[in-house]
């Protein structure tokens, strides 16, 4: 009973955290291409990162974009789900630690980590709890089903 409470808690969990980062993702990406400018002037603190560039701020949005896909292909095929999860994680991380980093070197102010934290930090975070998840999950399996206990490309 405990057990089975246990897992249906963990599946829950893990459909929220895949859920927040694939709508999350997906709707800034699509808001950023669709309308760049608008994004870019009701972000908070996006306009003080510098000038408005269309171009960048489009191509950041299909980085966005893709990076949600990614979340949902993962969710839905599982043979890929390490791959997909791994990848947008390290772009999401890279991203969150280029953030502190600006901070630490007083480009930002320090009020910039608690304003970023549900845009930037947070789904890099969620991304690192989901690849943690997604890899015991894939070695527990392989442990049953008598194969290796990690996939070798790992």
């Amino acid at each position: 009973m405990h057990s089975q409470l246990s897992s249906r808690l963990t599946r829950m969990a893990v459909y929220a955290m895949v859920s927040f980062n694939v709508i999350l993702l997906t709707v800034n990406g699509v808001v950023m291409i669709i309308v760049p400018y608008t994004w870019y002037e009701l972000v908070p603190g996006v306009t003080d990162t510098g000038f408005f560039n269309q171009h960048f701020v489009r191509d950041i949005g299909m980085i966005q974009l893709f990076l949600g896909l990614a979340f949902l292909v993962g969710m839905a095929k599982p043979s890929r789900r390490i791959d997909l999860w791994m990848a947008a994680t390290v772009w999401l991380s890279a991203h969150a630690l280029f953030h502190f980093w600006e901070v630490a070197v007083c480009i930002s102010p320090v009020s910039a980590i608690p304003r970023d934290f549900v845009g930037v930090t947070l789904p890099a975070l969620l991304g690192i709890l989901l690849c943690l998840w997604a890899l015991r999950r894939s070695a527990r399996d392989n442990l049953i089903e008598g194969t290796a206990p990690l996939p070798s490309h790992i």
